[in-house]
C-alpha cells in the first residue's frame, strides 16, 4: 500500500497533520485486492475544463485526433466511475497537452487545472529513487552495496537478509520480506527512523534478489538512506535535490506548504455517487518515502522532461548524468506482474515489454480516494500521466495504463499478446486452493487477507476475505467476486466480479519442487496454504 490520497482546502479537518483527525484504516481487502476484486460501474455526471499548453494548431494533426479521443474517454469514464475530477498530460510526437476535467470537491466545485494539486501515491517512489541515483551521482552511495553500509543498525528477522539485503534490492522490490509495513510513528522528524528500527519483526519471505514483490517497507529503508546519507529529514532533502532544481513548485510533502493551491479533494463511491471523505487525507510520515507526495499534472509534465532528457534542467543545469537517468530504467531486477506484466523493476521504475520489444517505463499510485498512473516510453519520446480523485478513478487507470489504449494512440505500441484459455480441470488442479498474505496496519497489528481459488468453466474463480484470523475460506457454493483467465503458463488475466477481464494481470510462482507457491496479485504475494 502506501501509496496516494488528496483533500480540499475548504475542509480544515482534511489539512490537518493531527494524527487525531486521521481517517480511518482501510480494510486489507480493499488494500491487497486491488485489480483481482474488480471495481463497479457507477454514475456520475462529469464536466471538463480545457487548459492545453499547446494550442491545436501547432500540434501534430495525428495527435490532435488521438487527444480528442482521450478527451472523450475521459469524460465517459467520469460518468461511468464517479470520478469529479481528473487532471491529464501527454507528451506525444514534441507536443505537451495538460487538461483539466471536472471539480475538486463535489461539495465545493472549483474547476480542475493544470495546476490543481491530487496526492500522486506511489509516483513517490520514484522521487525517492531519483534522490538516490542523484547520490549515486555524487559518489555518496554504491547502488549494490550492503544496506548496512549506511544503516549498520539495520535489521529484519532473518540474519542473513539483514546482512547482505542491497540498496538496489530496496528499490528493485526483491528485498523479500514483509514490505505492507504501514506503522504510523507520528509527525516528527524521527518517523522515518523509527520505523526502520521497527522492522527487527518483518519476516522473510524469499531471499533477497530472487523473486519480485512490491515492497513499501523497503522504500522506507532507501529514505532513511538519504536522511543518514545528506544529513537532512527525507523530505528536505528530495526537495533540495529533486524538486527544487526541478522547480516542481507544486510538489510538497505536507498539507501546510499547499495552503492557497487548488486542492482535488478525496472522494469515497457510495451507491453510485462521489462523496467526499476528508478523512481519507491522513498518510502516515513514516511512509512519506513510498506515497505522500501532492503535485499537479504540469509538474509531473515537467517530471518527465527531465527523465526523457540528458540530465540537465529546464534551465540548462546539469542535476544527473545521462547514464545515470538511464541506469534508473536498465538493469531489471526479477519480473513478474504489478497490474501489468512487468520485465522486472529498475532503480524505483516498473519496466514493463511491449510487442514492438520497446520498453515502457511506468508507475502509478493508490491511496484512500485518489488513483493515479505515470508512464514513458522513451525511446518514443512519450510521457503521460493522469491523476483523480476517486475511489472509481482505478478503473479509468487501468483502461489507460494497463490496457494498451493510450500506448497504441500515442507510442504506436501494443501490450505483450494476452487471449484467455480455457483450461482442463486437471491443468487447474495444481493452482486451486487458498491463498494468504500479511500486512501491518497503522497501529502496528499484524493482519492476513485469504484468496481460494476453485476451477470452474475452465478458469479459476474465488473470493477474498479479511476475517481477523485469515481463517475464512468459502465453500464451493460462495458466489466467485474475482477469478483468473490463463493466457500463459502461470499468468493469468484479471477477473472481476462479474468474471469478466478488468485489464489487468497477475501471476503464480513455482517453488524449488515445481510445484505452485505463490500467488502474486498487485504486486503482492499470496502464499500457496497446502
Amino acid at each position: 500500500m502506501c501509496e496516494g490520497a488528496t483533500a480540499a482546502v475548504q475542509h480544515p479537518a482534511a489539512m490537518t497533520s493531527d494524527p487525531a483527525l486521521r481517517g480511518p484504516e482501510l480494510s486489507r481487502r480493499a488494500v491487497l485486492g486491488g485489480a483481482v476484486a474488480g471495481l463497479a460501474m457507477l454514475g456520475l455526471q462529469a464536466c471538463s475544463s480545457n487548459e492545453s499548453t499547446t494550442p491545436a494548431t501547432t500540434t501534430p494533426s495525428g495527435v490532435n485526433g488521438a487527444l480528442s479521443e482521450l478527451d472523450a474517454k475521459i469524460v465517459q469514464a467520469m460518468k461511468a466511475y464517479a470520478i469529479p475530477g481528473v487532471a491529464v498530460g501527454v507528451i506525444a510526437d514534441g507536443a505537451e497537452y495538460i487538461k483539466g476535467f471536472g471539480v475538486t470537491d463535489v461539495d465545493h466545485p472549483v474547476p480542475v487545472d493544470g495546476n490543481t494539486v491530487f496526492r500522486i501515491g506511489s509516483t513517490t517512489k520514484t522521487f525517492t529513487g531519483t534522490t538516490v541515483m542523484r547520490l549515486v551521482d555524487e559518489g555518496k552511495v554504491d547502488l549494490d552495496a550492503p544496506v548496512r553500509r549506511y544503516l549498520p543498525d539495520f535489521a529484519v528477522v532473518d540474519a542473513e537478509a539483514s546482512a547482505t539485503v542491497t540498496v538496489r534490492q530496496l528499490l528493485n522490490h526483491t528485498s523479500g520480506w514483509l514490505g505492507d509495513d504501514l506503522q504510523d510513528f507520528g509527525r516528527g522528524d524521527d518517523a522515518i527512523a523509527k520505523f526502520v528500527a521497527s522492522m527487527t519483526r518483518l519476516p522473510q519471505k524469499t531471499p533477497p534478489g530472487k523473486i519480485f514483490t512490491y515492497n513499501n517497507a523497503g522504500l522506507v529503508v532507501a529514505g532513511r538512506i538519504v536522511e543518514v546519507v545528506t544529513g537532512m529529514v527525507y523530505e528536505d532533502a528530495v526537495k533540495k535535490m529533486v524538486l527544487d532544481p526541478l522547480e516542481l513548485n507544486h510538489t510538497r510533502f505536507f498539507s501546510d506548504q499547499i495552503v492557497g493551491f487548488n486542492i482535488a479533494a478525496s472522494h469515497n463511491v457510495v451507491d453510485g455517487e462521489a462523496v467526499v471523505d476528508n478523512g481519507f487525507w491522513y498518510f502516515p510520515r513514516s511512509c512519506n518515502p513510498t506515497g505522500s507526495l501532492i503535485s499537479s499534472v504540469r509538474d509531473q509534465m515537467r517530471y518527465a522532461r527531465f527523465h526523457l532528457g540528458d540530465g540537465t534542467t529546464a534551465n540548462g543545469e546539469r542535476l544527473m548524468r545521462k547514464d545515470s537517468l538511464v541506469a534508473m530504467r536498465s538493469n531489471p531486477g526479477a519480473g513478474g506482474t504489478l497490474q501489468v506484466e512487468l520485465t522486472g523493476m529498475g532503480v524505483s521504475w516498473m519496466l514493463r515489454p511491449s510487442a514492438e520489444n520497446e520498453t515502457i517505463v511506468q508507475h502509478g499510485g493508490t491511496w484512500s480516494g485518489q488513483r493515479s498512473g505515470f508512464f514513458m516510453v522513451p525511446s518514443r519520446n512519450f510521457a503521460m500521466t493522469v491523476l483523480t480523485n476517486s475511489e472509481g478513478g482505478g478503473k479509468l487507470l487501468a483502461e489507460l495504463f494497463a490496457e494498451d489504449w493510450a500506448l497504441r494512440k500515442f507510442a504506436r505500441l501494443t501490450n505483450l499478446p494476452a487471449t484467455a484459455q480455457k483450461l482442463s480441470a486437471e491443468d487447474l488442479a495444481p493452482y486451486e486452493g487458498g491463498y494468504a498474505t500479511d500486512d501491518i496496519d497503522q497501529s502496528g497489528t499484524f493482519g492476513t487477507v485469504v484468496i481460494n481459488f476453485r476451477a470452474k468453466d475452465g478458469q479459476l474463480v474465488g473470493n477474498m476475505s479479511d476475517a481477523p484470523d485469515g481463517s475464512y475460506l468459502p465453500d464451493e457454493q460462495a458466489v466467485p467476486d474475482l477469478g483468473l483467465a490463463f493466457y500463459k503458463t502461470d499468468y493469468g488475466l484479471d477477473l472481476g466480479p462479474d468474471l469478466k477481464p478488468v485489464g489487468t494481470r497477475s501471476n503464480f510462482i513455482r517453488g524449488a519442487d515445481g510445484r505452485v507457491a505463490w500467488f502474486s496479485n498487485h504486486g503482492r504475494l499470496y502464499r500457496h496454504l497446502v
